[in-house]
């Protein structure tokens, strides 16, 4: 069976130790709507009003530990932003916020920013290039990479201004790690 091409992922439910401090994280930093709350226990947030991107539940993590480092599990989950500017806005929020980064890099087809939330499940902040400009081989094959992601264009993108954009860069962000 092939899967069918219009298919896509519907939402991610995350284990957390404590739902205020996920629904602060992905609703006041990352900007994300709740929309139902179900309790103490689950909240189902998203963007644009859908009926959820990311479910948020403590049913068998409350108070609980991230995995251990070396086990199986959740990688990242991607969020998809729809323009570069977008992800110059988060950038700049999430050194407003002062949330570190993982990494930043250019992937060809997408740039993208890594962090970790407060359950220090990795999140991955991207936008998408248009499909014909995707690095492909000589065969036609896609060609992606890793490379470094210059955050200062990527600030400047929001801000309209490259040497603002340089000014507010912190130097924690300056020494992180750019390719993955």
């Amino acid at each position: 069976m092939a899967i069918p091409s219009g298919t896509r992922i519907g939402h991610v439910h995350l284990k957390v130790a404590d739902l205020d401090r996920a629904l602060n994280f992905y609703c006041g930093v990352l900007g994300f709507e709740l929309i139902q709350r179900m309790g103490p226990s689950a909240a189902f947030i998203s963007a644009g009003g859908y009926h959820h991107h990311i479910g948020l539940n403590t049913w068998e993590s409350h108070n609980g530990r991230p995995p251990a480092p070396g086990t199986t599990g959740l990688y990242h989950l991607a969020i998809v932003l729809p323009t570069r500017a977008d992800l110059g806005r988060a950038l700049k929020t999430l050194i407003d916020h002062k949330i570190p980064l993982d990494g930043a890099a250019d992937h060809g087809v997408s740039e993208a920013l890594y962090l970790r939330d407060p359950d220090q499940n990795g999140v991955e902040l991207y936008w998408d290039r248009p499909r014909e400009s995707w690095p492909r081989t000589a065969n036609g094959e896609l060609a992606m990479y890793t490379r470094s992601l210059d955050l200062h264009t990527l600030l400047a993108s929001a801000e309209g201004e490259e040497e603002a954009a340089r000014e507010s860069l912190p130097d924690t962000l300056k020494e992180t790690p750019q390719d993955l």
